[in-house]
């Protein structure tokens, strides 16, 4: 009987061995820097990966992506464009309605 309580208790105390080190493991995976680095390390990831595929389609099709961006950037500034040109036809309208 005394060797089976003695088992039991080695058994109980390598249990709550083994318990606290799976909470200490949470609690460092759960930490907020923790996940905020492996955030940052995932997304840095994700950048480089989403860059090289970026550059690799530049190489590939250089005219296309230029045109791409051209038509990317007009669309941006379609309202500064808009305005050179109202801006462009007041100026040429005389106050007394003569050109």
């Amino acid at each position: 009987m005394t060797e089976s309580l003695t088992q039991a208790e080695i058994e109980r105390d390598a249990a709550r061995a083994r318990v606290t080190q799976t909470l200490g493991e949470l609690q460092d995976r759960l930490n907020p820097r923790t996940l905020a680095r492996n955030a940052a390390r995932d997304l840095t990831e994700a950048g480089s990966v989403i860059a090289d595929k970026g550059a690799h389609t530049l190489k590939r099709n250089p005219g296309a992506v230029a045109g791409a961006t051209a038509v990317a950037g007009l669309f941006l500034a379609r309202h500064r464009i808009a305005g050179l040109f109202r801006r462009r036809s007041r100026d040429q309208i005389d106050p007394d309605g003569i050109l």
